[in-house]
């Protein structure tokens, strides 16, 4: 058994709460920008000072006292990114309710089943296609009284509603608020069955926010911190940032489409961004077909190396050689310059979560002049409990424990966390409570190991552990992150539970392909037809001995399928943070797992 911890920067007060966070935001800086807005036009960006934000939330938080929101009430809301999510979030603190974030992508009866689960009395929507999915489960939803829409003007509707409500009965009802009150109820995301309600309190957020305001000074505090969120607010990574630069000194802006995202990162210039190693992969996949289009592949692959290159020989003593500064520079010029531009400019950092980065990519990115910060952390835990830091970042790993966390690794390789930024609960689930939460300990579930600094290595999740049929144990995250990072491959499933070799699931990226096909000389085909081309199978074929590179022969990918269905959220296979639904997928695909191996599993492998 192995233990690190990092001591608290900043210790949270009984009565700090969110609310407390805007506030002393307000008091360090009235006038200065917190929050801009699109304009209408769609040309620019317009500054909202952190007195006009907390103005708007008073006044919004008036509206919902007049529509009969008590202390105490779950409130669902069910949106995109976008200002109204913040404000109505900071909202519902403000009057003492507990907001339940609804993904916008949630199907009928996964709201259903929030709601439901959650209590929930009012529902705040964005559009009225939200609106009409509330209305198909609405029978089922006795405590439900109101649904009000975004778009259909309910927010300046909560703004007229509240003019008769006194500003003193929020302010009454935000001091009544600590920091051991609940704060939200946040349910994950279900690629193990039906979604969880986390239950975070307002400790957990301002410890986390404060801590992380401290800890990443030179990030959050930079003259001129500004920050795009793009992703989903519904998920608590995105809900952490969002806490954690009004703690701070930073500008937020949001962006509700990803399609808008290149052209919101051109013009509002972020100094750092939050986004998922998918991102990131996109990102250089898509400045790589660019290039090869352009008649410059030769060029961005050189470029490329040069990068990896120095980043790497940025962790050794002696540092980059004269050589390599000179090519470095030159690389610059030709190709980073470029890629930062695309990117606005200004982004100098990124932290990533959610899954594996690989090492590939986060020496690329630092080597180009963006330091991709690897993070970890769990709903649960209030999104980061380790990350990697400006003053000495281990690609491969993501990071030392989070200010004020302690982290262990047990004899049988589980991580556990201690911290004021676990959460309570799950909610009306006492049985997985005591389960999760052991001695102080918050069992994780994913399994790690230190290094000698201290930085943390997640190398698979306990319920994920493959056990072929020769008795190895093999994880299967590693594998699946290398291959992934092909610009072919779309999703991966890794396969072998019983079986007398590994193998693996590859689904095919749909809008990658064209250009692929087109930048190596093959003939337009659809996915149908590269499932089955020679070109294509042998270029995945070379994806997979660069995986197995990672791990030994026996833990090794030995045969893959190349599915001609991807694993979307729409059908079912993809969480709406984009975990893949391992056992829905083992378990639909059963026959072409078995078709990969001859037959299907017998009592003796």
């Amino acid at each position: 058994m192995t233990e690190h911890a990092s001591p608290s920067l900043v210790e949270v007060s009984p009565g700090a709460t969110t609310s407390t966070l805007l506030a002393d935001r307000v008091d360090r800086a009235p006038t200065a920008p917190m929050i801009e807005r699109r304009d209408p036009s769609g040309a620019g960006w317009t500054a909202m000072t952190a007195q006009e934000f907390s103005d708007d939330v008073l006044a919004v938080a008036r509206g919902l006292v007049a529509r009969g929101v008590a202390p105490g009430d779950h409130v669902a809301i069910m949106s995109r990114t976008r200002y109204e999510w913040t404000l109505l979030d900071f909202a519902l603190w403000a009057v003492g309710a507990v907001p339940v974030p609804v993904y916008e992508t949630s199907s009928a009866d996964q709201v259903q089943w929030i709601c439901s689960d959650a209590d929930v009395r009012l529902a705040l929507v964005e559009t009225a296609d939200h609106a009409a999915t509330l209305a198909e489960v609405r029978d089922r939803l006795p405590g439900l009284v109101d649904v009000l829409v975004v778009d259909d003007g309910a927010v300046d509707a909560l703004r007229s509603a509240g003019d008769d409500v006194p500003a003193e009965e929020v302010d009454r009802r935000r001091a009544a608020r600590t920091a051991d009150d609940l704060a939200t109820i946040i349910y994950t995301s279900g690629s193990t069955g039906r979604p969880k309600g986390v239950e975070l309190t307002h400790r957990n957020f301002v410890h986390l926010a404060l801590n992380g305001r401290a800890g990443l000074a030179e990030i959050l505090d930079a003259p001129g911190a500004r920050t795009l969120l793009f992703l989903p607010l519904a998920h608590v990574f995105a809900r952490f940032i969002q806490v954690v630069v009004v703690a701070a000194d930073s500008v937020l802006a949001h962006s509700a489409d990803t399609k808008n995202l290149l052209a919101d990162l051109g013009t509002f210039r972020p100094t750092f961004l939050l986004a998922v190693p998918r991102v990131f992969e996109k990102v250089y996949n898509g400045a790589e077909q660019k290039a090869r289009a352009g008649g410059r592949a030769r060029p961005f692959h050189w470029a490329a190396r040069v990068a990896i290159a120095y980043s790497r020989a940025l962790d050794t003593a002696g540092g980059p050689s004269v050589a390599l500064r000179v090519q470095h520079a030159l690389a610059d010029r030709l190709v980073y310059r470029a890629l930062r531009g695309a990117m606005g400019g200004r982004l100098t950092y990124s932290i990533s979560g959610g899954a594996p980065l690989g090492e590939r990519l986060g020496h690329f990115f630092r080597g180009v002049g963006l330091r991709i910060l690897e993070g970890y952390g769990l709903t649960e835990t209030t999104a980061p409990t380790a990350v990697n830091l400006p003053g000495l970042t281990k690609i491969g790993t993501v990071g030392p424990a989070f200010p004020g966390t302690t982290l262990r690794v047990d004899d049988d390789g589980e991580l556990l966390v201690r911290g004021d930024h676990v959460f309570r609960g799950y909610r009306n689930r006492p049985d997985l409570t005591a389960e999760a939460l052991q001695d102080g300990w918050f069992r994780t579930g994913d399994l790690g190991a230190f290094d000698d600094d201290g930085y943390l290595r997640i190398t698979g999740r306990t319920k994920d552990i493959i056990v072929t049929a020769g008795g190895k144990n093999v994880a299967p995250a590693v594998l699946e992150d290398r291959l992934r990072a092909h610009p072919l491959v779309s999703q991966v499933v890794v396969v072998g539970d019983g079986r007398p070799f590994i193998g693996a699931l590859v689904t095919l990226d749909a809008e990658m392909l064209p250009g692929w096909l087109s930048s190596h000389g093959l003939p337009a085909m659809g996915v149908d037809a590269a499932a089955k081309d020679e070109s294509v199978l042998a270029a995945l074929d070379r994806a997979v001995d660069h995986a197995n590179e990672a791990v030994s022969r026996a833990e090794s990918i030995r045969r893959i399928s190349v599915l001609t269905t991807d694993f979307t959220e729409d059908n079912g296979y993809l969480t709406p943070s984009l975990k893949v639904k391992r056992a829905a997928v083992v378990t639909d695909f059963a026959s072409t797992i078995d078709d990969l191996y001859g037959g299907p599993v017998t009592a003796d492998g």
